[in-house]
């Protein structure tokens, strides 16, 4: 079943204009001519002529680099001015200026929870400009309020996909800055593009747990990182004791059985692993007594 929507979505398209200079040309000759006809005595001719000159004129405007105008005539959508310079339109129509200017959104901070459910504050920074006037103009009320309440929604949906903090290959909010920055560009683009707005840039500026459990979380990750550091060292003082008896063995400089190499293993991986430096003990006697 087919069903039909009555209702168009607006566009931008170029509106009807023309050079304000040759404009001002024609409007002096116009005026020149009912001056002319006046001196001869056609008053009615030049008088209507006058009133036509006189209702043209507010069709002049101005256009700056980086600005847009979007025309309306009797309320409907007639097109949209982007070059900038000096510009003569239907004088009848509205206009209303929009800036095309590249424009930076701070956003506050704001309390969420992360996938794992921990409150963390976070804030962004967007980088927009408007795009398609039209939808800027029309289909929202006012398209800066409306980047600044939709940006704040995608930043609160990206902090709840992921974790602050997590061990590699898993993304995370702090430790995978780029792909979380892509997806909240892409997650602001979609909800922006209805106001035609186009986003150049999306990044977490601010990221940190929230003041009431930041001291535990910080106790963890430093408790991570000492379990992350020891298991480095005990690796590393493996491949060494190894290394050290197969050189032995290969070099022929002492022929060592399972309780000699045991102790030597328990000796150079006690020296190594060690926090504190280890001090030797000389033996006198033998392993066996």
């Amino acid at each position: 079943m087919k069903t039909k929507s009555n209702e168009l979505e607006v566009r931008e398209r170029p509106a009807f204009r023309v050079s304000g200079w040759g404009m001002v040309l024609l409007l002096l000759l116009a005026a020149l001519a009912a001056a002319g006809l006046a001196a001869a005595g056609h008053l009615l001719v030049a008088g209507l002529l006058g009133i036509l000159i006189v209702l043209l004129l507010p069709g002049f405007f101005i256009l700056q680099p980086n600005e847009a105008v979007v025309l309306t005539f009797f309320g409907r959508y007639v097109g949209s001015v982007r070059e900038d310079g000096f510009w003569w339109t239907n004088p009848f129509a509205s206009r209303r200026r929009l800036s095309l200017r590249i424009q930076n959104f701070n956003t506050e901070v704001l309390k969420v929870n992360d996938r794992h459910g921990n409150p963390i504050e976070i804030a962004a920074v967007v980088v927009w400009r408007v795009q398609d006037t039209a939808k800027a103009a029309f289909d929202v009320e006012d398209y800066p309020t409306f980047v600044r309440v939709q940006v704040e929604t995608a930043i609160r949906a990206i902090a709840s996909r992921y974790p602050y903090d997590a061990e590699e290959p898993e993304v995370s909010l702090r430790g995978s800055p780029e792909v979380v920055a892509q997806e909240l560009k892409e997650e602001v683009q979609r909800r922006l593009r209805v106001a035609g707005v186009e986003v150049l840039e999306a990044r977490i500026s601010h990221l940190a747990y929230a003041p009431e459990i930041a001291q535990a979380m910080l106790r963890r990750q430093q408790a991570q990182a000492v379990v992350a550091a020891r298991r480095l060292i005990v690796e590393a003082a493996v491949g060494m004791v190894k290394e050290a008896l197969d050189r032995l063995v290969q070099e022929e400089v002492v022929e060592l059985d399972e309780e000699k190499k045991a102790a030597m293993v328990n000796n150079l991986m006690v020296a190594l692993t060690s926090e504190q430096p280890t001090a030797p003990v000389v033996n006198v006697g033998s392993l066996y007594t």
